[in-house]
């Protein structure tokens, strides 16, 4: 069963529709949508400060979202892929955004909607991700406008195939039943 865990008098929260892995771990001031997944070995830790995410939100495996105390929430806006060990840290990710495998994106740093930040991609903190762009690299930089083929070939795709692979899952599913 998946680690659950209240702090400081705050429990973690979920929408309708969620899977959380039974190895997975969500700790204290965090807020899912409907629809979300967390996979195994996902750490979110709203201990230190809220973690808010949106609806249709997947943290892959081995990710860790988490924030800075009293300083930077986390805030996940809708239809967010969260890639495989992925860190998100005291941040801000608006709607129809892939974070890729690996990327770091650091405290105050603001990843405006149809964006992809790519595998393996450092978000120096502060730094601000254009709408509609691919930023790549370590530091991350813009590399490329992205059209809406590929918001919605690859952002929206992937967003739903997580939806679709939470449902293989039924008796892990609903954790706020947990």
């Amino acid at each position: 069963m998946a680690t659950i865990i209240s702090v400081l008098n705050k429990h973690p929260q979920f929408g309708e529709k969620c899977f959380v892995a039974p190895n997975a771990t969500i700790v204290g001031d965090v807020v899912m949508g409907d629809d979300c997944s967390v996979w195994f070995n996902a750490v979110i830790r709203g201990d230190v400060h809220y973690i808010k995410m949106g609806n249709k939100v997947n943290v892959q495996d081995g990710a860790v979202i988490h924030c800075t105390y009293e300083k930077h929430p986390t805030n996940i806006g809708n239809n967010v892929s969260i890639g495989h060990n992925a860190l998100v840290h005291g941040c801000t990710i608006h709607d129809n955004v892939l974070i890729g495998m690996g990327a770091i994106v650091m405290d105050r740093c603001e990843v405006h909607s149809n964006s992809i930040v790519a595998a393996g991609a450092v978000l120096l903190e502060g730094t601000i991700v254009d709408s509609g762009s691919i930023y790549a690299g370590v530091p991350a930089k813009k590399v490329k406008e992205i059209s809406q083929d590929t918001v919605h070939g690859e952002i929206e795709r992937i967003a739903n195939n997580y939806t679709k692979y939470s449902t293989w899952f039924d008796e892990h599913n609903d954790a706020q039943k947990k």
